[in-house]
């Protein structure tokens, strides 16, 4: 299926929505006013905010002694900390939430930045390919940190598969598979069996698998197969008992294989290592090429169908406690299938890097649906 591309106008026209109302917030509209300006140049600067600062705004109207009760105020309710008695505020979590569900004026894309975005995203790209591009991509438009987690197999569909067998090591039987997914991505696994199997009974056990449940989905297809396995052990011939073992293991190794993220622009993050400590940047990096905390946060955000936003600790992961991430799903065939998005420092352009994660997210999408 092809899709065309007026899904791009409109995502070059869109408008990031946050999740509550103003009204909602139990801050009065002054303070939230204050709040979301000091917010704005804490990120811009990286330096402490003072109200004399604040004051200078033009669009807040407000005097300095009004704008210094209104700081002691959020002070006092945990939105904001004094790193120093005389040197300004900084947003603590809690501002940074505040500010992020409601005050948050996201910049949209320029339109060049998103035509270079769907230029770069090629459709004949493959899979690794297209998504080391977007990751990289995801870094170059943000200057972070890029990360997208391989899409889920399970949810992808099924377009062939081949068996050859393979010479014994050591007396293990041994079974090459080439398995061909609906989004353009070939998976060789090697696989151990319990006997040996010939090159004619595996490329009966590949004609009947392909005949039956090409255009399937995996999960749909490990389901079927494991109660044939369990309903029809007595009565199953040889043929059909091949091709149920065969592509149970195939399929379970090819599960394994799609718990992986690509990550790109890890170097960004020296920019900031003034702000941060040398420890806290390998604690991170360690992170990276762990990559489980990355993608236990990747795969709670296929769940949401929207823009995430992680800030420091309600990450959960105590390597995290320094950053923020921002995610968004992506789709194959209407299925969410993987996540993708920018990992920071706390004070990262918010208003940017939700933008940038959101229009990627929709353009990998399209890309993955044309064929």
């Amino acid at each position: 299926m092809r899709q065309n591309f007026d899904i791009f106008g409109a995502i070059i026209n869109d408008r990031f929505t946050v999740s509550m109302a103003i009204s909602e917030f139990p801050v009065n509209q002054r303070a939230q006013q204050v709040l979301k300006v000091l917010v704005e140049r804490y990120i811009q600067e990286g330096h402490p905010v003072a109200s004399k600062t604040i004051a200078e705004d033009a669009s807040l109207k407000l005097s300095s002694a009004t704008i210094r009760n209104i700081l002691a105020d959020l002070e006092a309710n945990g939105y904001l900390t004094s790193l120093h008695t005389s040197s300004g505020r900084v947003p603590t979590t809690m501002g940074y939430r505040f500010f992020v569900d409601g005050l948050i004026s996201v910049k949209p894309l320029e339109t060049a930045e998103v035509q270079e975005l769907r230029k770069q995203l090629d459709p004949e790209l493959t899979m690794p390919n297209l998504l080391q591009c977007t990751s990289s991509l995801l870094s170059s438009l943000t200057q972070l940190i890029g990360v997208v987690s391989l899409p889920r197999r399970n949810r992808s569909l099924l377009r062939q598969v081949e068996f050859l067998p393979l010479p014994n090591v050591d007396l293990q039987n041994r079974v090459l598979v080439i398995l061909v997914l609906s989004d353009r991505e070939v998976q060789n696994r090697i696989i151990y069996t319990d006997r040996h199997y010939s090159a004619s009974e595996l490329q009966q056990a590949a004609n009947y698998l392909n005949t039956h449940y090409a255009g399937k989905n995996l999960v749909d297809i490990r389901k079927v197969l494991s109660e044939a396995i369990q309903t029809d052990r007595e009565t199953i011939d040889q043929l059909i008992q091949t091709a149920l073992t065969m592509a149970d293991q195939a399929f379970a190794a090819t599960n394994e294989n799609s718990k992986d993220c690509v990550i790109a622009g890890q170097a960004n993050l020296f920019q900031y290592s003034t702000e941060l400590d040398l420890q806290r940047l390998r604690n991170l990096f360690e992170a990276f090429t762990q990559k489980q905390e990355i993608l236990e946060l990747l795969s709670h955000s296929i769940e949401a169908e929207k823009v995430q936003i992680f800030i420091g600790k309600e990450s959960g992961y105590e390597v995290l406690n320094d950053w923020s991430m921002v995610t968004m799903p992506y789709a194959i065939d209407g299925q969410l299938v993987g996540s993708l998005g920018v990992i920071g420092p706390i004070r990262m352009p918010y208003e940017r890097v939700i933008s940038a994660v959101d229009v990627t997210s929709k353009l990998l999408s399209a890309v993955l649906n044309q064929g």
